[in-house]
């Protein structure tokens, strides 16, 4: 399969099993590393689950998931950068280039979308899951072999990190209404509350764990990963919290009460990893 390069450098966010393993968190801590580094930013992303009949897709903080897809909306309501969204990663770019300034692509998972040339690749591995039992689909989790990560740049673990790999930490910012987007109160105030949790991401335990770690008695609620909700899915007849990840949250938003909250989380990553990355970025650009 042809590859085709674009005029800016590529930075490749992806893994290589399926499931969650924090690539977002990551793309948003590297989108501000890189703006407080002097370059002007873009992301572009496949916009799973968006219904748009036309591709590539500008997203913006109020664009509707349910067209562009959720993970680039929330994208876009953290990151002050442009975003455009396409299942062809290369119309995506050259529409990234097309209508903004940026200098620099990160494309948020996309590993092996292979039409678009990289110059930087980032594999995040879950640090508990790790490979599962090693093998491909269908008979394992893996979309490529684990040799795969002998070929990238940096691998990242979210969690424990082992020989070769750098750790990364996700924690809580706090809780956000979703009435009215504002912080009013961490997420330890909950602490021995029970609470609803509603979680459709690739690895909903992870946000279960993350609620229970900081005190709290958990409901679980799970769905698939990328779910419409509908209102029934939030219709709890008690009167509890409802807590939701960041990624839920822009779906859940037309439904919002007071009774509901959001917890975005930021990444944490070991300066070293931020100092060889921009290194090789300065080499690129020279």
């Amino acid at each position: 399969m042809p590859s085709y390069a674009v005029d800016v450098p590529v930075i490749v966010v992806g893994n290589i099993s399926v499931g969650g393993t924090g690539k977002t968190p990551l793309v948003v801590w590297l989108v501000g590393l890189l703006q407080k580094a002097g370059y002007q930013p873009g992301i572009v992303l496949r916009g799973y689950g968006g219904k748009a009949e036309r591709w590539p897709q500008q997203v913006r903080p109020d664009s509707d998931p349910l067209m562009v897809g959720d993970e680039p909306v929330m994208l876009a309501q953290r990151c002050a950068c442009p975003i455009v969204a396409a299942p062809d990663r290369v119309a995506a770019a050259n529409a990234l280039l097309k209508y903004s300034n940026c200098d620099l692509i990160i494309t948020d998972d996309g590993l092996q979308h292979y039409r678009l040339k990289r110059d930087i690749e980032i594999v995040v591995v879950d640090g508990e899951r790790r490979f599962g039992n090693g093998h491909c689909l269908p008979a394992g989790p893996l979309r490529e072999p684990q040799s795969r990560l002998d070929e990238v740049d940096f691998i990242i673990a979210n969690g424990l990190a082992r020989r070769g790999e750098f750790a990364m930490s996700l924690e809580p910012a706090g809780l956000k209404s979703l009435e009215n987007d504002v912080f009013l109160q961490s997420i330890e105030d909950l602490a021995g509350q029970r609470v609803h949790a509603l979680a459709g991401i690739g690895n909903p335990q992870r946000f279960f764990q993350l609620l229970r770690s900081r005190g709290l008695e958990v409901i679980e609620h799970s769905f698939p990963d990328h779910h419409d909700y509908q209102l029934q899915d939030l219709a709890f007849t008690d009167s509890l919290p409802i807590l939701m990840t960041e990624k839920d949250a822009v779906k859940c938003r037309r439904f919002a009460n007071q009774k509901m909250w959001y917890v975005p989380v930021n990444a944490y990553l070991p300066e070293p990893l931020a100092l060889r990355l921009l290194q090789m970025l300065k080499k690129l650009t020279d």
